[in-house]
C-alpha cells in the first residue's frame, strides 16, 4: 500500500464529490433527482464570449502565454476592477489563475507558514478551511448567527485576531448564506483591520453581480482604501458569465504577494488556458447588458424559493440580499422521525432525507460549517424549482 504524504490528513476531498456519486446512483436506478445543490448558473455562456474562443483557436492562439495571463487580459483585469470596483491597479498587480480556487491556493500557499491564522466567518463556502490547512495554516472559524443577518460582526473579528493571524477571509454576497454586506457594515470591519496592521483582508467577490432589491455591491479596498495594500480582492468569470468550465479567476493585490502567487502558480498549473483568456477578455471588456437581465432572473427566482420554503413545516428561510443561494434554517425539523422510523437529527441527515425520500438534492449546512442549516440553489428553471420546493414541503410534511 502507498505511504501517502501526512498533508494528506489535514484536509477532505471535496464533499461535493460524494454527492454527485450519491446522484449518479440514484439516477442509475431509475431516480428522477432534482438538483438544487449546484454551484453554477443555468444559463449559458454569452455568444460573444464563445465567439471571441473560437477565433483565438482559428487564429493559433494556442500556445504558453505569461503565467499571470497575457497582457491583454491583465488589462481587461485593471479595467474592470476600476470601472466596477474604483480600485487601481498596475500590471504588476494583478493576475489570472485558472478558477478563483487556484487564486486562493496560490495566496495561501505564498503566504502562510505552519501555525499561521487565518479568521473565517461562517457559514463559509466549503474549501476554504481546506486550502488554509493544506498550506499547514490554522483556520479560525467564527460564527454568523441568523439574528446578525448571516454577517460577522465587528467585535468578533477583533476578538478572534491574535500576532499568529495573517488573514481575514470575507465572502460577500457569502456562499452559501446570500448574506452582502453594506457599506457601513465593511466599513466597520475595515476599522478594525486597520488597528491590526499585520493582518491581511481576502475579499472573494465572485457573487458580486448578484445582487437584489437596491443592495449595493461594495468590497472592502473600495469602501476604505488604507487597506489597498493590505487586501486581496478575489474575482472571475464564473459566475457572472457563466463559465464555471472555463476556468478563469483573477486578483489584485500587494506587488510582492502577487509576484508571490505567480512563482507558486509557475510550480504548479503554469498559466490559464489561452482560449479561456481569450473568452474572459471579451467577457469583460464585451457587452454587459445580459448580467442585468440574468440578475432580474435571479431575484425572481430567490423570491419563488423564499416564499415556499417558508410554508414548509419546521424551515424559515431568510430572504439573501446576493448570490443564486438560500440558507434555510431546518432546526424545526431535527428531532423529527421520517415515515420509515429514523429520527433526524441533523442537517446532514436531513437532507439524505430529501435525496432519499423525494428525489431532491441540496446541501448540508455541516459542510458549511454552520448547523441546523441547508443550502438550496436556485439556479435552476422556475419550473425545476417549484417541484422541488413542493417535494421538501411534501417531504416536511411527513415527518412526525
Amino acid at each position: 500500500m502507498t505511504k501517502l504524504a501526512s498533508r494528506m490528513d489535514r484536509f477532505k476531498p471535496s464533499p461535493m464529490v460524494a454527492v454527485t456519486a450519491k446522484i449518479a446512483e440514484l439516477r442509475a436506478k431509475g431516480r428522477d433527482i432534482l438538483g438544487l445543490n449546484a454551484g453554477e448558473p443555468d444559463f449559458d455562456t454569452p455568444d460573444t464570449v464563445k465567439e471571441a474562443a473560437i477565433a483565438a483557436i482559428r487564429k493559433g492562439e494556442t500556445k504558453y502565454t505569461p503565467i499571470d495571463g497575457t497582457p491583454a487580459l491583465k488589462q481587461a483585469i485593471i479595467g474592470k476592477f476600476k470601472r466596477e470596483n474604483g480600485l487601481g491597479y498596475r500590471a504588476d498587480q494583478v493576475m489570472a489563475g485558472s478558477g478563483a480556487k487556484q487564486i486562493l491556493f496560490n495566496a495561501f500557499m505564498a503566504s502562510l507558514d505552519q501555525g499561521d491564522e487565518v479568521i473565517i466567518p461562517r457559514p463559509y463556502w466549503m474549501s476554504y478551511p481546506d486550502l488554509v490547512q493544506l498550506a499547514e495554516g490554522t483556520p479560525v472559524l467564527i460564527s454568523c448567527t441568523g439574528t446578525d443577518g448571516q454577517k460577522v460582526l465587528p467585535r468578533d473579528i477583533e476578538r478572534a485576531i491574535t500576532p499568529k493571524t495573517k488573514w481575514v477571509v470575507l465572502n460577500s454576497p457569502n456562499n452559501p448564506s446570500g448574506a452582502a454586506y453594506t457599506r457601513a457594515e465593511l466599513k466597520a470591519l475595515a476599522d478594525v483591520l486597520l488597528k491590526h496592521p499585520h493582518v491581511m483582508a481576502m475579499t472573494d467577490d465572485i457573487y458580486e453581480h448578484f445582487v437584489y432589491d437596491g443592495v449595493e455591491f461594495v468590497t472592502l479596498a473600495q469602501v476604505e482604501p488604507r487597506l489597498l495594500e493590505r487586501t486581496l480582492t478575489i474575482n472571475g468569470v464564473s459566475k457572472t458569465y457563466a463559465m464555471t468550465g472555463w476556468r478563469l479567476g483573477f486578483a489584485g493585490g500587494p506587488t510582492d504577494l502577487i509576484k508571490a502567487m505567480v512563482k507558486v502558480q509557475s510550480q504548479s498549473a503554469l498559466n490559464p488556458s489561452s482560449i479561456t483568456q481569450a473568452a474572459a477578455i471579451e467577457a469583460l471588456n464585451g457587452p454587459q447588458g445580459f448580467v442585468k437581465e440574468r440578475q432580474q432572473a435571479f431575484k425572481e427566482r430567490r423570491d419563488l424559493v423564499v416564499s415556499m420554503l417558508n410554508q414548509a413545516s419546521g424551515l424559515k428561510c431568510r430572504k439573501p440580499e446576493g448570490s443564486f443561494y438560500v440558507y434555510p434554517s431546518c432546526a424545526g425539523v431535527i428531532g423529527r422521525t421520517t415515515p420509515a422510523g429514523q429520527k433526524i437529527a441533523t442537517d446532514q441527515e436531513f437532507v439524505t432525507y430529501l435525496l432519499e425520500s423525494e428525489g431532491v438534492s441540496t446541501m448540508s449546512g455541516e459542510l458549511c460549517g454552520l448547523s441546523p442549516y441547508f443550502r438550496v440553489s436556485f439556479a435552476a428553471s422556475m419550473a425545476t424549482l417549484e417541484e422541488g420546493c413542493k417535494r421538501i414541503q411534501r417531504a416536511c410534511a411527513a415527518l412526525r
